[in-house]
């Protein structure tokens, strides 16, 4: 009786590891056609900022603050969207994800006021730190434990997120002339997207058992453990505070980038054309991020942050030389290019050195902290740049950026010799976490 018993066991632990690994097996199939899709939001950020001072009104300061609320609402939600994660999972939080970032653009497109908007951005910050935190993990916790697992990750999260770079590319074209014809056909575009994405997140399975029921004040004692553990490693801490400049800087770019196209007179059907090339120059970079890595291996993030930043003041010097309009056209485009050449491996690659040495647990508390810290140190930047665009031009605003950020990862590059880029061997057990 004892040894049927246990050939019962062993084949009910056979049936369950099967099922497990084609659980993995269908995640690893469904993330690059996931990602692709839903990696950020398609037919939207050609438009936007065409949409919110055209159609809704809105001044270029009021668009850099309604980023600085999103960043700062990113903030505020990181613990209770952190939690969520924990009591029901990471796909069902995925799900819930897709369904509020949809309803988001909804508000958007019927907003009548300023205030709306910003509530819209609520609902966005929400999607995107779920999103943030459970979309790499569902294909890493697919992945099997391994020397090459952190590679392979990189390859096949490389090649969806060049896959993306690529549509966005299309979508990019499409949006700004579809604009031209109605200004919110870009944005009902964008939104048949999120129904998609919503239904490939239906088709994730989860491949850890949920935690059920929880006490709120035991958990957020296990993320401050977290959050202190996760402090002490120096190699850590340099990511951390690195990825949260080098974001705040993207996300004023962003904007700014916008304003200076309209400034220098780039007609608006011509705005999808240019960010398309910019979405190609990303696409192709972040495809070629391993031989990047490879080629420059702890140098990397030097090579990717210093011509990001020096192109900022030579975007203001070009504003302020009397050039004629053609000349100052393509030598903005050109360094607007580089800034996205740069860009297009940076995300891969810093989720690749965050995610190293680390578990399952752990990487949703280091994605916690990295968001909570990337969220504020952004807002802040963000935030200060609007105010600078109201009262200083267009050139002065992106030379003082380009200097202040110049001298601050130039510091902070010096510091991070010692602490990032190491063999593990080198490493002290604290940063092995």
């Amino acid at each position: 009786m004892q040894t049927e018993s246990t050939i019962e066991e062993i084949k009910e632990d056979s049936k369950e590891e099967k099922e497990l690994q084609r659980k993995k097996e269908n995640n690893i199939k469904l993330y690059p056609i996931y990602k692709t899709l839903s990696w950020d939001l398609l037919f939207y950020y050609a438009i936007i900022y065409l949409f919110l001072t055209i159609e809704k009104g809105c001044s270029a300061a009021q668009v850099l603050k309604l980023d600085a609320f999103y960043i700062l609402f990113k903030f505020c939600m990181q613990i209770p969207c952190t939690l969520l994660i924990q009591k029901i999972g990471k796909r069902k939080s995925l799900i819930v994800a897709n369904l509020v970032l949809a309803i988001h653009i909804l508000i958007i497109m019927f907003a009548i006021d300023f205030n709306m908007i910003i509530i819209s951005q609520i609902l966005c910050a929400f999607s995107f730190i779920v999103k943030g935190t459970c979309e790499t993990d569902m294909l890493y916790d697919s992945l099997e434990h391994g020397e090459k697992r952190g590679v392979i990750f990189a390859k096949i999260d490389g090649k969806a997120t060049s896959k993306y770079y690529y549509i966005d590319a299309i979508s990019a074209v499409l949006s700004g002339f579809l604009f031209v014809v109605n200004h919110y056909i870009p944005m009902i575009l964008c939104f048949v997207i999120l129904l998609i994405s919503l239904v490939l997140s239906l088709k994730f399975e989860e491949v850890h058992t949920e935690k059920g029921k929880m006490q709120i004040k035991e958990e957020i004692k296990n993320i401050k453990f977290g959050f202190k553990s996760i402090w002490q490693s120096k190699r850590l801490k340099s990511l951390l505070i690195f990825n949260a400049i080098f974001i705040g800087i993207i996300k004023i770019l962003q904007n700014i980038r916008n304003t200076i196209l309209l400034e220098i007179g780039v007609p608006e059907q011509y705005f999808g054309i240019i960010i398309a090339i910019f979405g190609i120059v990303l696409g192709i970079t972040a495809k070629n991020q391993g031989r990047i890595h490879k080629k420059y291996h702890n140098k990397t993030l030097t090579v990717i942050s210093l011509p990001f930043v020096i192109s900022f003041i030579m975007v203001g010097t070009i504003l302020l030389c009397n050039f004629s309009k053609p000349v100052t056209i393509t030598l903005v485009l050109i360094f607007f290019a580089i800034q996205h050449a740069v860009r297009g491996p940076y995300y891969v690659l810093i989720k690749q050195y965050m995610n190293n040495f680390t578990n399952s647990e752990k990487r949703i508390k280091i994605a916690t902290v990295n968001n909570l810290i990337e969220n504020i140190v952004a807002s802040i930047l963000v935030f200060g740049a609007s105010y600078m665009v109201d009262v200083l031009p267009i050139a002065y605003t992106t030379i003082i950026i380009g200097c202040i950020s110049t001298v601050c990862f130039i510091l902070l590059l010096d510091h991070m010799r010692g602490t990032v880029g190491l063999k593990p061997e080198e490493y002290s057990k604290k940063e092995i976490l």
